[in-house]
């Protein structure tokens, strides 16, 4: 897969997309990062990228002109959609980075200033995405997130199938506890369960516990999820234990034992 990223600071992406895993995986050729500098499509001497809004206010507008420029030279005669990262998106979550990993190509425009003219919106934009309700300097951070999310669900880019299915939204659940060694660490035991052997046990609680952590974090997630006869079940038992303890509220900051 390949990513475009239209940005007026390209420096910013040098890091976080050459290391670890998607610097890795950019490494064997799993997927590509191409990162173009808006700047470079200003024909002025000056490079100038932005100018004042009409009809006033604070802040400053990019240009339609410079954008298109870009955008059209980097989509090329492509059909690779426009993503312009804003928050005033559809909210990004693991179900869209699924359907965009699903794609050959993918253009993402990080905005920067007040605003993008709302013509270039309009007609030369075809999603646009928001990574949570807060406002951020620029869409850098938010392309970085995009591609790091959607680029890890493609083949070959995290090793094995079974770390993209027991991991957390993956199945609709909050992933469960993990531990590891040693088995005892100042007074503090891992789950005699989890070092049985005992394969369906050991199932059985992990599915418990990320009904229980899903429940206490994030219970609108169980609104729209279909549940299997014996996840109901657990899920019954888990509001029975939490309600006798009055942590089962919905509301306020919450704290697993």
């Amino acid at each position: 897969m390949r990513f475009d990223v239209l940005t007026l600071f390209p420096e910013m992406f040098t890091g976080p997309l050459g290391a670890s895993i998607i610097g890795k995986a950019r490494e064997r050729g799993l997927l590509s990062v191409e990162i173009w500098n808006i700047r470079d499509y200003a024909l002025d001497k000056h490079r100038t990228v932005d100018d004042t809004p009409y009809g006033g206010g604070a802040g400053m507008v990019l240009r339609p002109d410079v954008l298109v420029r870009a955008i059209e030279a980097v989509r090329g005669d492509s059909d690779a959609p426009v993503v312009y990262l804003t928050p005033q998106g559809r909210l990004f979550s693991q179900e869209i980075a699924a359907e965009l990993a699903q794609l050959p190509r993918l253009i993402l425009v990080a905005g920067h200033y007040e605003e993008i003219d709302e013509r270039v919106r309009q007609h030369w934009v075809d999603w646009e995405l928001s990574i949570g309700d807060y406002v951020l300097t620029g869409g850098e951070l938010p392309a970085m997130v995009v591609i790091d999310a959607v680029a890890r669900l493609l083949p070959g880019v995290l090793g094995t199938e079974s770390s993209l299915q027991d991991e957390s939204f993956q199945d609709g659940l909050l992933d469960y506890p993990q531990y590891t060694r040693p088995a005892s660490f100042r007074n503090l035991q891992v789950p005699e369960v989890l070092l049985s052997g005992h394969h369906e046990q050991i199932r059985r609680f992990r599915l418990k516990e990320s009904l229980r952590r899903t429940l206490l974090r994030r219970p609108d997630l169980l609104q729209t999820r279909a549940l299997s006869a014996e996840e109901s079940k657990i899920l019954t038992e888990l509001i029975e234990e939490h309600s006798c303890e009055g942590r089962v509220n919905g509301s306020g900051p919450y704290q697993d034992d």
